[in-house]
């Protein structure tokens, strides 16, 4: 090999892992070329926010666990992400340097899969924000473009993926939040089904179950190989998913038989669409149609403004419980001093909203998730455009203007369809398959019923056969 750094920038993490394990490389090796394209390239994108390279080279030089990613470097997301002996913000100057004192149980499966964890990724204040701009950290930029957003609240980890520092990283999904940036960066973004992956040992659920984590990878077989390695409950879950046969890898390895699919471009009452999301969107429905799949036009018979206002309430009312347990927790105030302007501003909304209207939210999910449930009994997947538009100008998303309306406004713009499955718990995910004329990335999603990861990394592995996009990569520039 030339420069190990060069050499490895763009290869998957199993491939990387097959070096490793053929004995071409060290997993010591493997992290000191991630470091090294951190400290050329991460000052251009600001995507990774902490930096734990002396504990990375000491996990990397002794006994690894004998997982499928066995060496392979790996960032955790700055959101609630637990690993002791580390810190984190949340994004939020709230936090300061918070030290950690247990480790996530999704965390601890990735680690026993073989990953050696060397940082965390930038996110907005507290992941409300479909940007990654937190006035802690400062705007992480899009590698394809560095003036616009690269998505969130994920940012940070698809950016660092995107750029080459590394194949794959840890991610959450409260409302699109690894779609998002996997649309906006070229990525292969997986939301898991609700209860498939593990949030605990201390919480049950987040944001009344809207909230899954997994990882972002440029490769389908990474992906679906990370939540073989992760996938499964944990003692006091409060929901259940239901198990697959067989494995996820090998789900994504073979084609699957002809699907029923969905195509659908706007909803009832949504905000317009632009128009290069949807052409990117039909352009898929073609290539699978080309693969024998039937496609079939769909109007989802859902209120996209009634859904957006369960998913604001729902949101705002654990926004403000979270800052008042974080308050006592850390012994200092919550408040706008302390929090950017719609953070505050979205708490003070949650702590107005009255029991009865809160009621109503939960059910407006459930009575969702029957009306998806009932589409899914007719269609074995939908297909959607990840995103209403292409990622927008740095700045418009601002987290600290004043206007929470139009802040909520402008994210409800930007993810029509993405918070859909976060409501019901189904899966979906995000595939790079196609560009914009001036070569942005836009994202296609697939949603299946829930547990159906296994239908969906079918679908995508045999699309990523068709029309492969992993030599795809961003101008230099950026890099």
């Amino acid at each position: 090999m030339g420069n190990l750094a060069d050499d490895t920038r763009w290869l998957d993490a199993l491939d990387q892992a097959a070096l490793v394990a053929r004995g071409e490389v060290t997993p010591l090796e493997l992290v000191d070329a991630a470091i090294e394209r951190i400290e050329a390239g991460n000052d251009a994108i600001n995507a990774v926010v902490m930096k734990w390279y002396d504990h990375a080279r000491e996990r990397a030089a002794g006994v690894l666990p004998d997982g499928p990613f066995r060496g392979v470097p790996f960032l955790l997301k700055d959101l609630f992400a637990f690993l002791p002996g580390t810190q984190l913000t949340n994004g939020s100057r709230l936090f300061g340097r918070f030290d950690c004192t247990f480790e996530s149980t999704l965390v601890a499966r990735l680690r026993a899969a073989g990953l050696v964890v060397f940082g965390k990724t930038a996110a907005p204040e507290l992941g409300v924000n479909v940007t990654t701009e937190p006035v802690l950290h400062g705007p992480t930029r899009n590698p394809w473009d560095p003036t616009r957003s690269a998505g969130g609240s994920s940012g940070g980890a698809a950016v660092a993926v995107a750029a080459g520092i590394l194949p794959m990283a840890h991610g959450g999904d409260g409302g699109g939040s690894i779609r998002i940036p996997a649309s906006a960066c070229g990525l292969v973004g997986l939301k898991p089904s609700r209860a498939r992956n593990p949030i605990g040992p201390v919480v049950g659920e987040a944001w009344n179950g809207l909230v899954a984590g997994h990882v972002l990878s440029r490769s389908v077989r990474d992906t679906a190989l990370a939540l073989d390695a992760t996938a499964g409950p944990e003692p006091g879950d409060p929901y259940a998913c239901p198990p697959i046969a067989g494995s996820f890898a090998a789900a994504a390895g073979r084609d699957p038989q002809p699907l029923r699919i969905g195509f659908v471009t706007s909803l009832p009452g949504g905000s317009p669409v632009e128009g290069a999301c949807i052409a990117a969107t039909e352009a898929a429905a073609r290539k699978l149609q080309d693969l024998g799949h039937h496609l079939e036009e769909l109007m989802l018979p859902l209120d996209a403004q009634r859904l957006r206002r369960t998913m604001e309430t729902i949101v705002a009312v654990n926004l403000a419980r979270d800052l008042d347990f974080w308050a006592e927790t850390l012994g200092r105030p919550a408040d706008h001093t302390a929090v950017e302007t719609c953070t505050w501003l979205l708490a003070g909304r949650g702590r107005r909203v009255r029991a009865t209207e809160y009621g109503r939210a939960i059910t407006t999910l459930h009575q969702t998730s029957r009306q998806l449930g009932q589409v899914f009994g007719r269609h074995d997947l939908i297909l959607t455009p990840t995103l209403g538009t292409l990622p927008p100008p740095l700045g418009l998303l601002d987290q600290n203007m004043d206007d929470l309306d139009r802040f909520l406004e402008l994210n409800a713009t930007f993810i029509p369809f993405t918070p859909l499955y976060n409501m019901t718990g189904c899966p979906a995910i995000s595939l790079p398959l196609e560009q914009s004329p001036d070569g942005m990335p836009i994202g296609v999603m697939l949603g299946a019923a829930l547990g159906r990861e296994d239908l969906l990394l079918a679908v995508a592995g045999q699309l990523e056969r068709a029309h492969p996009w992993f030599d795809r990569v961003p101008p230099e520039r950026a890099a």
